[in-house]
């Protein structure tokens, strides 16, 4: 349980308006970030099954995970909008409980229609959860804010990637019904967040001041063309990341089934790997960029995946392997790095930013999703591989990002534990 006593895992010290890092917090945000993303996970990772039992097509794939992304877009920036305006401490296990709903109507579908509806429950789920633990990470961040955001990252990485496995070892033998089983991970993840609610009502009025001494210091910045230009690079630095990873880990196994004719589960696990090396990618990502610059990680993190993405395509079936996960490490550090530099280019907005970022996500991935799906029924599922490889070119237009005042030079925190 989660306390703000001496006694218990958070010292009287860890509060919101402490500079020190809570790391008790953030490791329950990154645990139910974790039992979040692998319930999410478990939709693309059961697409074989689907596309047999149901006949579908590639592009009706891909408008399941737009069902699901877009859904999830267009809901986390209003959400983290409101509790910028007004916290909302239980609003986390209400959110688990909508995935939860979804997840169990997804064991039940059985037509095209009702998959769709269960994929749009999960997505608005995830529209409650993202913004505001992201919000709840950056306050327990103290000086750390690229480190806290690391932390959230990679329970959600570590959760996309064991979603295939367990899709692998549970779903693929046994059928779409046992999605039901995975109901405990989502009760497991209500409970966690119900912690986090009760603590985050006990400091409400703390959170509050703190809210309103920064909103206070950001009416100070002007607003100029400067930010809204940064702001466009991002978008296009979010959009090459998540449109190339989406393409290894919506039709990865098909590319691998298709190329070298290894067997679904086989194919899990080559996904799985994938997924696992993007997870130990994100860890990196945010302290390094609290030490040299959130701008340099960034640029790294894009452009550096380059190189090996263009040989991907050519590449013989162990070679494949590996290539994908230096893709997976090097692309991984990225999206922290993004968005702690938006949120300190625009101070006082921190949910609306976390919203607005993770809602493009999933909405660029979406849509990059129905669009790569549509090019796979038209021209072949190895041209989508040959297509995709030339997106992390775009991290060159990381040169044009200005750099934001004291960014990634913070003084370490000691740790609130």
């Amino acid at each position: 349980m989660i306390e703000d006593q001496p006694t218990h895992a958070i010292a009287p010290s860890a509060t919101p308006d402490s500079k020190e890092t809570v790391f008790a917090l953030l490791f329950a945000i990154s645990f139910s970030h974790m039992l979040n993303d692998t319930i999410q996970a478990l939709l693309p990772a059961i697409y074989p099954v689907l596309k047999e039992s149901y006949g579908l097509t590639f592009t009706q794939l891909g408008l399941i995970t737009l069902t699901f992304q877009v859904t999830a877009s267009l809901l986390q920036p209003l959400v983290g909008y409101i509790t910028d305006k007004r916290p909302l401490p239980y609003s986390l296990p209400v959110g688990m409980g909508l995935t939860l709903v979804g997840l169990l109507a997804l064991s039940k579908a059985g037509s095209y229609p009702a998959i769709l509806v269960a994929s749009a429950l999960v997505g608005s789920g995830s529209a409650i959860f993202h913004p505001e633990a992201s919000r709840i990470a950056h306050m327990a961040a103290g000086r750390r804010r690229g480190l806290a955001q690391s932390l959230f990252q990679v329970g959600g990485n570590a959760g996309s990637s064991i979603g295939p496995l367990l899709a692998a070892w549970f779903i693929v033998p046994h059928g779409q019904a046992a999605l039901s089983w995975f109901s405990i991970i989502a009760m497991l993840g209500v409970f966690v967040l119900w912690q986090v609610g009760m603590w985050q009502a006990r400091n409400l009025h703390r959170i509050q001041r703190k809210q309103a001494r920064t909103a206070a210091a950001a009416q100070s910045r002007p607003t100029s063309g400067r930010v809204a230009f940064a702001m466009a690079i991002l978008v296009m630095l979010i959009f090459s990341k998540y449109v190339y990873l989406v393409s290894l880990s919506n039709y990865y196994t098909f590319y691998l089934m298709e190329r070298f004719h290894v067997s679904v589960q086989t194919s899990q696990y080559y996904l799985f790997l994938f997924l696992f090396a993007v997870a130990l990618g994100t860890i990196v990502g945010g302290p390094v960029g609290d030490r040299i610059g959130r701008k340099r990680v960034i640029w790294f993190s894009i452009l550096g995946a380059a190189p090996f993405s263009l040989w991907l395509p050519h590449a013989g079936l162990a070679l494949t392997a590996v290539l994908t996960v230096i893709i997976g490490l090097i692309l991984a550090s990225a999206f922290s790095a993004i968005l702690v530099y938006a949120q300190e280019l625009m101070p006082g907005k921190v949910g609306m930013i976390a919203g607005l970022f993770f809602g493009m996500a999933f909405g660029i991935a979406g849509i990059g999703s129905a669009v790569l799906g549509k090019v796979a029924d038209l021209h072949g599922i190895n041209f989508v591989f040959h297509f995709c490889a030339f997106l992390p070119l775009l991290g060159l237009l990381t040169m044009f990002l200005p750099e934001v005042e004291g960014e990634g030079r913070s003084a370490p925190a000691k740790a609130g534990a």
